[in-house]
């Protein structure tokens, strides 16, 4: 059998034709796996015809919706490489993703024409051949999806990769301040897909809700998943909470992941009298641990929020708690997955007795090829099979994970991963800023914030100067929103920031709303 993620989609077309594989709620679609797999062999043909070749890169700046699904399962079938981008990243950001992996194709949608345009106008600063537009009227640099795939067949095409052949390229921030592409092949998918259906508590009638966006392997898996299962993906462009509550009840959704900003946001507006959610059973959070407090709230909702824990490079799975075990131990983020071995494991590299803290190390199938072009990154993470997630983690007897702090300098804000590193080196390209170090400070809102602690270089640079500082050069999340200033920046002998003297330096500052 060929294992091959578009070829698993073909598949379940042909068993199951008339089910329901995806519904846009934003704009009424509803297709069937027979229907997808035909627009998916129509896009599939169109890039093929522009002479996208197997291992080749395709990068996709859309939101979540058809078009995308098309495109990622297309790049599955024919064996190119999807390098799905984060469409909050600004133009520099983008540009060193497409050049470092040599994406030769991009699929953007009209949202992001902008920022393309600008892309294309830097000529040879990225290696794309061929830019292709969705929606709206197109570009003069660009073709049109819609016309290239309406002339496209809609027969199968070869099948192009399999196994161990690359399936995507996913970039995470890098500690170093460069963000790493997580490479994934057919196989770790295919493992993450079953190893989710053997730990979570689905049902054959799955109708999952996917809000976050699929640029991230928390809304991507997910994706996978119910079209090797054949469960329906009922798929937002947009989170907006009180929208949530009314596509649970109206598309009868039976699973969701949220993030913890995600579920306080809901929790918020939501109305007994008008948000009913009776065929939810399977609500799962990840990116960051969900506070206990929320995790009582919604289950007096008579919701419960069964916490994950995983990683880009886990293709998501990690550890999991469900059920029973989520209502009498709040807090902890479970047991591994059922293909994942779980070590916890101190600085001399023993593993660690119960209740000791020490890093959290994991095993499984699904574990990620190794970064792109990193050799060495991928020897520093991935070791004789294991991933070494950098966060600080206690077991108990029972083989209960908790999560106690992150060994890596990253903080989560709104469930967006954000590198202290990446944020500095911005800051330091300041003139009036002489030593700079980035903190995360609680958020009621997302979670956590970034907070720049900043020596100055002159007496004339001021809060609102170092915020603006970060405004335009990245992403709207990565931005600062407090700021600090102090004399000099805490470092051990060798150099590294002493992040845990300025955050005990720092222990009441909070995000402003």
């Amino acid at each position: 059998m060929t294992e091959n993620i578009g070829d698993f989609l073909a598949r379940r077309a042909t068993r199951e034709p008339n089910l329901e594989a995806v519904v846009e709620p934003h704009t009424g679609n509803r297709v069937t796996f027979a229907d997808l797999d035909q627009s998916i062999n129509r896009t599939a043909n169109a890039l093929l015809d522009r002479g996208v070749k197997v291992g080749d890169r395709v990068g996709s700046l859309l939101m979540n919706g058809l078009p995308l699904i098309e495109t990622i399962f297309a790049n599955a079938k024919i064996g190119s490489v999807n390098v799905c981008l984060n469409w909050r990243l600004t133009a520099d950001e983008l540009q060193f993703i497409l050049k470092d992996s040599g994406t030769t194709a991009l699929v953007f949608g009209d949202e992001f024409l902008p920022v393309v345009a600008e892309l294309h106008a830097r000529g040879d600063a990225t290696d794309i051949k061929h830019w292709i537009h969705v929606g709206g009227e197109t570009a003069e640099f660009a073709e049109s999806y819609a016309a290239l795939t309406e002339k496209a067949s809609t027969e199968a095409p070869e099948i192009g990769s399999s196994g161990d052949d690359l399936l995507f390229i996913m970039y995470t921030s890098g500690t170093t301040g460069l963000p790493k592409g997580v490479m994934h092949s057919h196989k770790t998918v295919a493992w993450a897909c079953i190893t989710q259906r053997a730990s979570l508590p689905f049902e054959n009638d799955e109708r999952f809700l996917i809000s976050l966006p699929l640029f991230h392997v928390g809304a991507l898996t997910p994706l996978f998943t119910n079209a090797y299962y054949g469960f329906t993906s009922v798929v937002t462009n947009a989170f907006e909470p009180n929208d949530c509550w009314k596509i649970i009840e109206q598309e009868r959704i039976t699973g969701t992941l949220l993030v913890p900003a995600m579920l306080l946001a809901m929790k918020t507006v939501y109305d007994p009298a008008k948000h009913k959610h009776s065929d939810l059973r399977n609500v799962i959070s990840g990116a960051a641990p969900v506070p206990v407090a929320m995790i009582e709230d919604y289950k007096n909702l008579g919701i419960t929020i069964n916490q994950v824990y995983g990683m880009t490079e886990s293709c998501g799975p990690g550890c999991v708690i469900v059920g029973q075990d989520s209502i009498d131990r709040p807090g902890s983020t479970g047991r591994g997955y059922f293909h994942t071995d779980v070590r916890i494991v101190s600085s001399d590299g023993e593993d660690c007795a119960p209740g000791e803290a020490g890093e959290l190390w994991m095993r499984a199938p699904n574990n990620m090829v190794g970064y792109w072009n990193r050799p060495e990154a991928t020897e520093e993470t991935l070791i004789d099979g294991w991933v070494l997630s950098g966060d600080v983690a206690v077991m108990d007897e029972d083989g209960f994970v908790t999560i106690v702090e992150r060994v890596k300098d990253m903080l989560i804000s709104g469930g967006e991963n954000v590198y202290p590193a990446e944020i500095e080196n911005v800051l330091l390209s300041h003139d009036g800023i002489a030593d700079a170090a980035v903190i995360g400070v609680p958020s009621e809102k997302w979670g956590e914030s970034a907070m720049a602690v900043v020596v100055k270089a002159h007496d004339d640079i001021s809060e609102q100067d170092v915020i603006q500082h970060t405004k335009g050069k990245l992403a709207a999340y990565k931005s600062i929103k407090v700021v600090r200033f102090t004399d000099v920046i805490p470092r051990n002998p060798s150099g590294k920031i002493l992040k845990r003297e300025l955050r005990e330096q720092y222990p009441d500052v909070e995000a402003p709303e």
